[in-house]
């Protein structure tokens, strides 16, 4: 893996484990911040109210630095470290698996629990679209209108996608664009008069 790209999955994608009569349910979601990850397990805990457990683990940033696993109520390390486990072995990030156990009235056992957790959540992450995204960095400028050519000719060369834009007298430009470019592209709009980099 290079160091400015991740991998993740496009959609959302499911799985499922069936084991003496216990069912998991097992869904991979694309995610991007920890309040997304929280309101799609609220909305999971909501809709299978009924369920014995919602377990899960997810992965967040370009590096998957930051993890979490949850048991929920499961004997631990039974549930989610197994979970986590397969997002490792895709070498996924910015990835929330959740598996939501049915009880079927048989106990597993410590080492089934782990085999039915790992599995529900493999059938998940093999069914995901794989992607890979890049590592990116967003700014804003601000220039007069009059050098408005010479910022065009630096975005047509280099590419960056444009976020969002104002054409005025004075006008603005927010660009996201590769990490590894952002500092060649930054130094080349530095050299435009009245250019001006926006702090956040």
């Amino acid at each position: 893996m290079q160091e400015d790209t991740y991998q993740t999955i496009r959609l959302l994608s499911e799985g499922i484990y069936k084991e003496k009569g216990s069912k998991f349910l097992a869904f991979a979601h694309p995610v991007d911040s920890v309040e997304a990850i929280k309101d799609l397990l609220d909305n999971y805990r909501k809709t299978y109210y009924d369920a014995r457990h919602v377990c899960y683990a997810y992965a967040l940033g370009a590096d998957a630095a930051q993890t979490r696993s949850s048991d929920d109520g499961e004997p631990s390390n039974t549930a989610g470290r197994p979970i986590l486990g397969q997002i490792r072995s895709f070498d996924l990030t910015n990835v929330l698996v959740v598996v939501i156990r049915y009880f079927g009235g048989i106990l597993l056992g410590t080492g089934g629990l782990v085999v039915a957790y790992k599995a529900a959540a493999l059938d998940a992450l093999q069914s995901a679209e794989k992607i890979t995204k890049t590592v990116d960095e967003e700014f804003s400028v601000r220039f007069d209108f009059v050098y408005m050519n010479d910022v065009m000719k630096l975005v047509k060369s280099m590419n960056p996608q444009m976020v969002s834009q104002d054409y005025g007298l004075d006008c603005s430009m927010n660009f996201r664009i590769r990490k590894r470019d952002a500092e060649r592209f930054k130094m080349a709009l530095a050299k435009i008069d009245t250019l001006r980099f926006e702090m956040d």
